[in-house]
This record gives structure tokens, sequence and C-alpha cells, in this order.
């Protein structure tokens, strides 16, 4: 596993009945606990500086698959700080071959933090008060596909 959060391995096209449908890469938890997925507070993708909505990116976990709404409500499965998340995403002839800048943040909520600082909390604003170690950064990285 990469120090940075968007791991390299990982990043490719995604293929179904022969035909492109999207990309995906790995991210890492930037947390030594684990936390549950409805802990999970999701961003926005930017790829090439392209929105991408929500609703076209699937989370992955252990060979599962979760929407957002999903993971919201998800308090068992548990996401350990050893294992990569999968992100696919939903894009019709995936990416074109060569350099991508992806940016993504997401931040969680942890038991031992207030709530009142917690509800401050946005997965797209990078702010001076949280650390990613508790549950807050922007992670960019550029990225090769062959």
């Amino acid at each position: 596993m990469e120090k940075q959060v968007i791991q390299s391995v990982g990043f490719r096209n995604i293929r179904e009945n022969g035909e492109v449908t999207g990309f995906q890469f790995k991210i890492r938890l930037p947390y030594y606990r684990g936390i549950f997925l409805s802990q999970i507070m999701p961003g926005t993708l930017f790829v090439d500086g392209e929105k991408i909505e929500k609703e076209n990116i699937v989370w992955c976990l252990k060979g599962e698959e979760y929407s957002n709404e999903e993971m919201s409500a998800d308090f068992k499965t548990h996401w350990n700080p050893t294992e990569c998340m999968v992100l696919k995403v939903k894009k019709p002839g995936g990416l074109a071959q060569g350099w991508h800048h992806l940016k993504y943040g997401f931040c969680f909520t942890s038991s031992y933090m207030p709530p009142i600082m917690q509800d401050k909390l946005d997965p797209d604003q990078e702010s001076f008060i949280f650390m990613p170690e508790f549950g807050h950064h922007i992670n960019e990285r550029r990225l090769l596909i062959v």
C-alpha cells in the first residue's frame, strides 16, 4: 500500500461485455483504527477538472458494492486501514490512454470527536482544524492509464 490516499495500483478502465463502461481507482484509509461505512462522508470527484456526479460512483470493499446511500445506512461493514477501497466510476468510454489528474476528498466521523466539530466537516473543503488522521483531507494524484 502506498502512502498517498489515492493509490496508483488499480487505476484502470472497466470493461463489461467487451465495452468500456468507466474506470476505477483505489483509495486507502488515512486512519489507524478503521471505520464503519456509515461514518464515511463522500466528497466530489474531479478527473482532469471534470466533476463526476456522486451517483456515478460505486464504493467496493471485499467484493461488495455500495452506493453512497447504502454506505450511510451500513453500520456493520468495517473498513480496515490495511484494506484498499475500490471506487468504480461510471463513464461511458472510460478514460483515454495517458496521464489523468484525480482530485477526491472524503471525511469520516469519529466517536471521540465532539459533535459540534464534526458538524462542520465538508469533504470538499480543506480546513486548518481537521487533519487527515481525524477524517478530513482532499487528495490529489496524477495517474497513468496505459
